[in-house]
């Protein structure tokens, strides 16, 4: 092994071997065990929240590939259409193009292109993270697969009276001119303005103070030219007598009328609300209780029409109501109208008065511009009876979420849930299935073939397909099944479905993990005809925050690329990397300086175990993470720990006498050696438990205890004793130890540090006498039955000895190299034995020269002194210590045991506490005190005796 872990040299190499051999394949043998990846937009590139879940799936994936399980980690990537759409349009803005000069067809060819040129960066970053997917699965939301897939959900749906076209309110995005979904809208706060608006009252009606007109207040006085009414609470007192009465709309011509909702809130302004069915969610509600008419005003890249569109509540066309809008505003874009209505309702004194006003403005994440409610043709999924039944599987435990508070979460979406807008008006997608006629009759099917054959339909009559496409939640809701093969009943889709675990993040919960749910129990049955669930647990991830606790985003210049942790990146890069494509020079330029701050020397590569590791070690369930540089580098740290612990191993088994040949019984294994294999077999106990349950961090933390502090940090050094002057069946026994839990050790890491550990084991292998191409086809260590239970009380002990006379030499500030003579009081039979079956170890470890029993307290001559239990270790203090610090230490440790005695004694005073804690508790806490009383006296005598030096 080199002298120096560099994982650059070995992470790459490595990884081009797995995939080339085909490690990552399902085995075809054991219980099925599968993952599916949330699929990754192809436009995308691995950010931290991927390398976070990402870094969980594939642990889990190789825990249970080693454990003998037929494991999938099913990879694939979205076709992301708005994303995608936006990507290569600006591609082509660039060449003087758009997508109508190239039309569809040519369009769509292009993305094609792009996609294969460049979409595939996400997948070429998730090889650098060590991914264990299946390449040869690799599906993609637009392959001919899923697109049947797609085709046959959305024509049974729509059999099923689960799908239907209808005119409703949707978020549009003016500049992409399509719907989108909630996701996919960014509320921003804003400073605007409260406009408050006279409304004259009709045929001479007044207020009860007098008013010939209401007041009402809009942050969007444009919109009150599609008001349809004006509603009032029906307790207000100041309203009673306009119920059914109406109001001139101003500037329209058209009277509305005044009705009463318990929506309205009396305390707001003046206790009046404009409502505008066709232009705000609420309003379109309220609209529907009192069948308003709903007045659409703007044309759909948000300009005011000439002539409004008014429908029913059904979306048909009403023609009761004037359609006439005032021809100035005609034409006018819906910003420039707003300040247009403004102007001319001050002019005809119709304006009260304009306050500042902080208020939430929709954003399209993509566009960047203002989202309206917009009235439009869409198809929709019925949801509620797909539900109901979704919500009986996480009712019943057939799936659980962890942690177990989301499923509550899941439960408030889906107990108030709205049916699901679908469609978008895009070129780049799955295009829906519907054919009209000339006279506007929709046929859904399969293919114009289809429909033509089942509705028989002549050649000579023109069908055009429907220009839309379906929204992209609408084929990653098939995720689970249609990459497995569906609708045909392949042996995949019989072997790993349902899924056993889904690792998202809570953001996606009822976009993504509930319509998974939704769809799949719809279209799968298992051999009794029940509803197949997609998973069985659904892992939910925090967020990845910056180290001060804040989102990590572009726009404030603190996005770590986790690429850059695994290989490093100079300052200069890293301060381009974020500013290349902000618009603004002084955020460019804080930004700047905040980099140069954090990162005076850029970033230092960690390699991708490090990066991992550090992950894991964050993953606390649920929660939101604060990233941490300084984990990052200490587990850096770790890496090299385990390096340099093997290249001892190795330096001190290869080329020797292993004992490999015989049994373990045939062999002569030290106290340490017996201690390090049971404790591994705890350690081992322990790490699969925490897999099991989902606690990353706590797998973490037992492997860096086991690796660091009881492996490296005292087996190592117990075992040098033995190597430099053990007999020969000794030195066999240990070596057999060592390169035998090392490897072990190995396998147990490999689901965390892939790649350090193939590295290594392959090495350790060959001295193992293991003969395999990969550490991960190697069995999984399993818990075996206590064999050294005393081993391991005993190596306890001595370390509580070898750690109190570490603590003197470092307390007196005594050399490491200087030889002891120690002085032993109180000793039981049992620590008796213990010294003397190992005093070469504590010779060793401890540094001493001998070890002498004394009698009684009273023999000792004034020393150093430390506890472990009631028995006393004593280092002579002639011509070793400074009396003074002694004095001051010992005090300090007389003051902390008083406080202890203090706290148990009070509890025991207390008659409360003594009355009702059972009998065990209160004898658990007297021996606390006796104990306490004792090491307060020892103290107490070590300090009488120096004071009398």
């Amino acid at each position: 092994m080199d002298k120096t872990y560099s994982p650059q040299n070995i992470e790459q190499r490595l990884y081009e071997h797995w995939e080339q051999a085909g490690y990552f394949r399902p085995s075809q043998q054991g219980p099925s065990y599968c993952i599916m990846i949330p699929p990754p937009n192809v436009t995308g590139s691995l950010h931290m929240g991927h390398a976070f879940q990402h870094t969980l799936m594939d642990t889990l994936v190789r825990y249970k590939r080693m454990d003998g399980y037929n494991a999938l980690w099913q990879v694939g990537t979205d076709h992301a259409g708005i994303a995608t759409q936006m990507v290569v349009e600006r591609k082509l803005a660039a060449q003087g193009l758009d997508r109508h000069t190239l039309g569809r067809e040519r369009f769509i060819e292009r993305v094609w292109d792009w996609k294969a040129e460049s979409g595939g960066t996400i997948t070429q970053q998730m090889r650098r993270l060590g991914d264990s997917v299946d390449w040869d699965r690799e599906r993609f939301t637009m392959d001919d697969g899923l697109s049947k897939a797609v085709q046959e959900v959305f024509v049974r749906l729509f059999e099923d009276d689960l799908i239907y076209r209808g005119k409703r309110l949707v978020n549009w995005d003016p500049k992409l001119k399509t719907a989108i979904s909630d996701l996919e809208v960014e509320n921003k706060e804003s400073q605007g303005s409260l406009w408050h608006l006279r409304y004259p009252l009709a045929d001479g009606a007044t207020t009860a103070d007098g008013k010939s007109y209401l007041v009402v207040a809009t942050t969007r006085p444009e919109t009150m030219l599609g008001d349809a009414a004006v509603a009032v609470h029906p307790e207000d007192e100041r309203y009673q007598a306009l119920h059914g009465k109406f109001i001139e709309l101003p500037l329209t011509g058209r009277r509305i009328p005044i009705i009463v909702d318990d929506y309205v809130d009396q305390e707001f302004g003046s206790g009046c609300v404009k409502i505008t069915p066709a232009h705000d969610f609420n309003d379109y509600d309220i609209g529907k209780r009192h069948n308003l008419p709903l007045i659409n005003i703007l044309s759909d890249d948000a300009h005011i029409l000439a002539n409004a569109e008014v429908f029913d509540l059904k979306g048909q066309p009403r023609t009761d109501v004037a359609t006439a809008l005032p021809q100035a505003f005609a034409g006018l874009e819906r910003f420039a109208a707003r300040k247009a209505v403004v102007q001319a309702l001050d002019d005809a004194d119709l304006l009260e008065k304009i306050e500042k006003h902080d208020n939430k403005v929709p954003y399209g994440d993509r566009s960047g511009v203002v989202i309206e409610p917009f009235l439009t043709d869409q198809w929709y999924v019925r949801v509620a009876p797909l539900a109901e039944t979704a919500t009986k599987a996480v009712e019943d435990g057939e799936i659980q979420f962890v942690p177990k508070q989301y499923e509550n979460m899941y439960f408030s979406w889906m107990r108030d849930i709205q049916d699901w807008c679908i469609s978008r008006q895009l070129w780049w997608g799955h295009r829906i299935p519907a054919w009209y006629d000339a006279d506007g009759n929709v046929y859904v099917g399969r293919s114009e073939a289809e429909v033509r054959a089942k509705h028989d339909i002549a050649e000579h009559v023109t069908l055009t397909q429907d220009n839309d496409v379906l929204d992209t939640w609408f084929s990653s809701a098939l995720w689970t099944f249609s990459t497995l093969g569906w609708p045909e009943e392949t042996d995949d889709l019989k072997t790993f479905h349902p899924t056993d675990v889904l690792v998202t993040g809570f953001d996606i919960i009822f976009f993504w993990v509930a319509r998974m749910i939704m769809m799949t129990m719809h279209f799968l049955k298992d051999e009794h005809g029940k509803p197949q669930v997609p998973f069985k647990t659904v892992y939910v991830t925090g967020l990845i925050r910056d180290e001060q606790g804040n989102k990590m985003s572009k726009s404030k210049g603190n996005v770590i690329d986790p690429l850059d942790m695994i290989d490093g990146i100079e300052l200069d890069q890293l301060v381009e990397k974020r500013t290349s494509n902000l618009m603004q020079e002084k955020l460019a330029q804080q930004i700047a300086k905040r980099t140069q701050n954090e990162f005076p020397q850029g970033i230092s590569a960690h390699g991708t175990d490090a990066l991992r590791f550090t992950l894991a070690a964050l993953a606390s369930t649920g929660r939101d993470i604060n990233w941490d540089m300084k984990r990052l580098e200490g587990y850096r740290n770790f890496c090299n720990k385990l390096w340099n612990a093997s290249r001892y191993v190795l330096m001190n088994t290869e080329s020797h006498d292993c004992g490999l040949e015989v049994s373990e019984d045939a062999l002569e294994l030290s106290l340490a050696d017996q201690w390090i294999i049971e404790r591994f077999n705890m350690t081992v106990k322990q790490f699969r438990h925490a897999l099991d349950t989902y606690r990353f961090d706590h797998a973490a933390s037992i492997a860096y205890e086991f690796t660091w502090n009881q492996f490296c940090d005292w087996y190592l050094e117990l075992t040098k004793p033995v190597l430099l002057s053990g007999t020969p069946a000794q030195q066999r026994g240990t070596r057999r130890t060592l390169v035998t839990v090392l490897e072990q050790l190995l396998r147990l890491l490999h689901p965390l540090l892939p790649f350090i550990t193939e590295e290594i084991w392959q090495r350790v292998a060959e001295v193992a006498g293991t003969h395999a191409d990969t550490i991960m086809n190697q069995a999984y260590p399993q818990e075996q039955p206590t064999r050294f239970a005393q081993a391991q009380d005993d190596m306890e002990w001595l370390k509580q000895v070898i750690v109190g006379i570490r603590n003197i030499r470092g307390e007196m500030d005594l050399s490491p190299n200087k030889s002891l003579p120690v002085l032993i009081a109180n000793a039981d039979d049992t620590a008796q034995r213990r010294l003397e079956q190992n005093e070469s170890f504590l010779a060793a470890l401890a540094k001493l020269e001998s070890i002498t029993f004394l009698t009684s307290t009273d023999d000792a001559p004034a020393s150093a002194t430390a506890l472990v239990g009631r028995m006393e270790i004593h280092i002579p203090m002639a011509g070793l210590i400074d009396k003074d610090a002694e004095l001051s230490r010992l005090a300090k440790a007389i003051e902390k045991a008083q406080g202890d005695l203090q706290r148990v004694s009070g509890k025991l005073q207390n008659e409360n506490f003594v009355s009702r804690a059972p009998a065990e508790v209160i004898a658990k806490e007297r021996e606390k005190q006796a104990e306490a009383e004792e090491t307060l006296r020892q103290l107490q005598q070590q300090h009488a005796r120096i004071l009398e030096l």
